[in-house]
């Protein structure tokens, strides 16, 4: 369908009258116009999200009930002989809460029962629930930490993690043939049930039990925390104050939930603008440790003293490794890892995480970018354990029982680690530092580039294509050795021709292996108009300079391959 075509449908009896004024309204802006209808928003790595307003390149009721419609016809064929469930949560956005309560009218219009929290809630929970309720489907309404004008719509399914192949593809192809006249809007209420603390407090007490470790005294460490106008404030101050926390102190300008993240450019956890003001009261209350999440508490942010007492953001690698190391050594001390346990991460995350997993003799598995792939593994390995793992975006999981990242059990165990090393004299800086020695130092740094808009699109478009068609051979004069291409599915060696093919789905990625050592990967993203390059390199760790030196080494080499490739 044209975008004319698109544009005309919108201002037919089918839309509402307040929808086709504002198509109308749009019209006095053709860029504005073609951007709503140049095309329809569709599944990326975390589900749909977009900028909220009226057209199909929009998130609002009609893009949204058209999804839950289509969703809702996978569903009837795929259980045809149950009462199907749903859950719903929502986060901190504009309008999540009416447009949750939209979704949850088309699910009872369809004859499902439906469970929807009665607040907003952190999407990890909704993970929670979908399994803790043998529900055969959960939604959660939440853009994670995109600018406030943006909302989005993910889709799990019954294992509790988000859809993947060959679901996704199922579900995208119903939502396809469905007609924006058939979409069910008239609820049936008597299908539909609230649910709140039993939930929570059912969420807690496994959060405690995968994350809790057997220590004596928490009344040492000094946490502050900031949910950024979001949803963890619902989960992690209760879950720290039933831990034994008593000296959490939270940033009271960024505690109430706020859809228009009024005190930060960005609510993201992975900028230090974001936790600037969580700085400021660490400061002030002497803290030892801070943590921030992002709107729907799957992706937290962690900043900690450094040998001279001044605050070091962590990245979301060093983030992975320091409590991976920590739960990988817990579980060992107590006899409890064997060869059938297994951590994980993504395929442009840190190659350190392979690292930890041969120290311990346990199984390591890689996967495509999103936490969804991650909770594949655990679902396609009923056999295997799966211990923790996370990826270079900040988000990381403690056990198998939720099926995303988990900011608010994560949390938890990053304040277990500062407790004990706290009692033995330690921090977690220093914690990272001996990680970096017992196996090298594996420095990374993403480069996003936004692309706005259909012309923005086109751009990463060809960016991608130039990247791999024709693919450099060298950097500052560094061979590159292999190039993995996960769209077409192998890897080529540039210097013998010869081709591997890639044991994973098939995604548009691009990896670069130098000569010694370092890689440089990029994609675009599926969840927002960028496209991201991310550089690693590697080497020995120097205890005879500081790690501010050898820090600012690897970034001038970074800062030599970004101008090489960028500029």
């Amino acid at each position: 369908m044209t975008t004319e075509k698109r544009i005309g449908e919108w201002l037919q009896a089918t839309f509402d009258q307040e929808t086709q004024k504002a198509v109308l309204e749009l019209k006095k802006d053709p860029q504005k116009l073609e951007d709503a209808f140049y095309t329809s928003l569709k599944f990326g790595t975390g589900g749909m999200r977009g900028i909220m307003g009226v057209g199909t390149n929009r998130i609002n009721k009609y893009t949204l009930g058209k999804s839950t419609q289509g969703l809702s016809h996978f569903l009837k064929e795929k259980y045809p002989e149950e009462q199907i469930k749903v859950v719903i949560a929502y986060d901190c956005r504009h309008q999540s809460k009416s447009l949750a309560k939209v979704v949850a009218d088309v699910f009872t219009a369809n004859g499902f029962s439906c469970y929807l929290f009665s607040d907003l809630r952190p999407t990890p929970e909704l993970s929670f629930a979908v399994r803790h309720l043998d529900a055969h489907c959960g939604i959660v309404l939440t853009a994670s930490h995109n600018p406030p004008q943006y909302n989005g719509y993910k889709v799990y399914g019954k294992d509790g993690g988000q859809l993947v192949p060959p679901e996704d593809k199922a579900v995208i192809g119903e939502i396809e043939e469905t007609t924006y006249e058939q979409i069910q809007f008239k609820g049936n209420d008597t299908l539909l049930n609230y649910i709140d603390e039993t939930i929570d407090d059912a969420y807690h007490k496994l959060v405690l039990q995968e994350a809790q470790m057997d220590l004596e005294d928490r009344n040492s460490l000094h946490i502050v925390f900031t949910p950024i106008h979001g949803t963890s404030i619902t989960a992690v101050p209760q879950v720290l104050k039933k831990a034994g926390y008593q000296n959490v102190h939270i940033v009271k300008e960024q505690e109430t939930p706020d859809g228009g993240f009024p005190t930060v450019l960005s609510p993201n956890p992975e900028e230090p603008e974001a936790l600037k003001m969580a700085v400021a009261l660490g400061d002030q209350k002497n803290a030892d440790l801070i943590i921030g999440t992002d709107p729907d508490a799957d992706r937290l942010g962690i900043v900690v003293r450094d040998l001279e007492n001044q605050w070091y953001h962590l990245n979301g690698n060093q983030i992975m490794i320091v409590l991976t190391e920590y739960l990988l050594s817990k579980k060992q001390a107590e006899n409890q890892l064997s060869s059938n346990h297994f951590i994980a991460s993504t395929i442009v995350s840190t190659p350190m995480i392979k690292a930890l997993a041969e120290e311990y003799q346990i199984q390591f598995k890689n996967c495509l970018t999103g936490f969804k792939w991650i909770a594949k593994l655990i679902e396609d390995h009923p056999k295997l354990t799966f211990v923790g793992g996370g990826e270079e975006s900040f988000g990381y999981l403690v056990g198998h029982q939720v099926r995303d990242k988990d900011a608010v059990s994560a949390s938890l165990l990053a304040c277990e680690l500062a407790t004990e090393l706290k009692s033995q004299g330690k921090s977690v800086y220093c914690f990272l530092l001996e990680c970096f020695q017992k196996y090298g130092v594996y420095y990374e740094r993403l480069i996003s580039l936004t692309k706005e808009g259909k012309s923005g699109s086109e751009e990463i478009q060809a960016l991608m294509d130039r990247f791999r068609n024709h693919p450099p051979t060298h950097v500052e004069g560094i061979s590159i050795l292999t190039v993995e291409d996960y769209l077409s599915g192998s890897t080529k060696n540039l210097k013998n021709k010869q081709a591997q093919k890639i044991d994973l789905p098939k995604a548009d990625v691009l990896i670069f292996n130098l000569d010694e050592g370092s890689r440089i990967a990029l994609r675009p993203s599926g969840t927002e108009p960028k496209i991201k390059f991310y550089f690693s390199v590697q080497g020995e760790y120097q205890p005879e300079i500081s790690w501010q030196q050898q820090k600012q080494q690897f970034d001038r080499k970074i800062d030599q391959f970004v101008n090489a490739l960028l500029n």
